[in-house]
């Protein structure tokens, strides 16, 4: 099969771990006889340099002619937020990059694997068996896409954001949700603030009206609120969460932090469409850039969410998350990783990949002559 990608690598450790997250794809692409085309284009403050803008139209065509996008991260130092390269960087790239291409879902995984759970901040007993959430969350609606008003009422200062939400980006995101459930152990938990919010009464309607059509799914809704003590204080009761814009950004925040690293998380994008935008969770670390020690792996399951999202090959993303899962069991670990306990080899970036390599490879030995 022949598959045409748009690589964005971005800025940071952008560009160094998405040429590991290639190389993991041309292996598959060897043992599984697929043809996948890569186009590279710039993003962040990378595009800025050339062409004195974050997302310009020569990024936004390359994306148009690919059968997905796989991007890397933007952002520049903290302590150069004012320069025009990077002022507002993210906002007009991967912000930028929704709005274009009216990407209204995202979904973010959450998983720790038994052999990290010393990394999580949870208690031992919590995580031991090791852990595995995925959230949707609507992009497009909400208060962050609402009128603002910063001003003066009154004569005193004031300030207003107007969260808004229509039925068919409540049903679009819900569909998705309950589809993904009925793949994994079927339990959906929808969060939501009911019992104040005109938005969220609304949201449980609609997520009640889809919920009859898949009834194989067992389903609650759930404050949001109580959702963010539940995290914490018992989170193998959640499979799949389905929420809104804002609490899908701080409850996805909230679970990246339970891996231990920021590394460990992918993440996807999707349009009403079905066309998608894959990329790690974490940001572009410029501290880091260039040194072989950034974390791989969200970039990697990143590519293997693609190939099983928008490509249907489900037995080439199974075998991605395998052998990462299968690397870090033979004891490697990135120093972000590093516990300084038992068989553990701290590599790079590039031997961790090599190691992913080695599991497909292990996994699927050269036909013989």
């Amino acid at each position: 099969m022949k598959k045409k990608i748009a690589i964005l690598p971005g800025d940071g450790i952008g560009p160094e771990v998405m040429t590991q997250a290639i190389n993991v794809l041309d292996s598959i692409a060897q043992k599984f006889g697929h043809e996948f085309i890569y186009t590279h284009a710039l993003v962040g403050g990378a595009a800025y340099d050339k062409y004195k803008e974050h997302l310009p139209q020569a990024t936004i065509d390359i994306c148009n002619d690919a059968d997905a996008i796989l991007f890397g991260s933007v952002g520049g130092p903290v302590n150069a937020q004012q320069e025009a390269k990077w002022a507002n960087c993210e906002a007009k790239s991967i912000l930028a990059l929704r709005k274009a291409f009216n990407f209204n879902i995202n979904l973010r995984k959450t998983e720790i694997y038994p052999e990290l759970a010393a990394l999580s901040p949870l208690k031992p007993d919590l995580v031991k068996n090791g852990l595995n959430i995925v959230v949707f969350r609507e992009l497009l609606g909400d208060i962050y896409f609402g009128e603002h008003y910063l001003g003066e009422k009154d004569g005193m200062r004031f300030a207003s954001d107007i969260a808004e939400y229509n039925e068919e980006q409540i049903k679009s995101i819900t569909h998705q949700a309950f589809k993904t459930a009925l793949t994994r152990s079927k339990n959906l938990v929808s969060v939501d603030k009911a019992n104040v919010l005109a938005t969220s009464k609304l949201w449980r309607q609609i997520v009640a009206e889809v919920a009859k059509e898949y009834p194989e799914v067992k389903y609650q809704d759930m404050l949001v609120d109580n959702c963010a003590m539940q995290i914490i204080r018992n989170p193998s009761q959640f499979d799949v969460i389905l929420t809104s814009n804002l609490f899908g950004d701080i409850l996805s925040d909230e679970l990246s932090v339970l891996s231990g690293s920021l590394g460990m998380m992918p993440s996807a994008s999707f349009s009403s469409s079905g066309f998608a935008l894959y990329e790690p969770a974490g940001g572009s670390a410029p501290d880091i850039a260039g040194k072989d020690i950034a974390n791989p792996i969200a970039q990697i399951l990143s590519a293997g969410m693609m190939l099983a999202y928008s490509f249907a090959m489900h037995e080439e993303a199974r075998a991605i998350e395998q052998a990462v899962k299968n690397t870090i069991i033979n004891g490697y670990r990135t120093s972000d990783l590093a516990l300084g306990v038992g068989n553990e080899k701290v590599v790079g970036t590039e031997e961790f990949t090599k190691q992913v390599i080695k599991a497909i490879e292990h996994r699927f030995p050269p036909a013989r002559e």
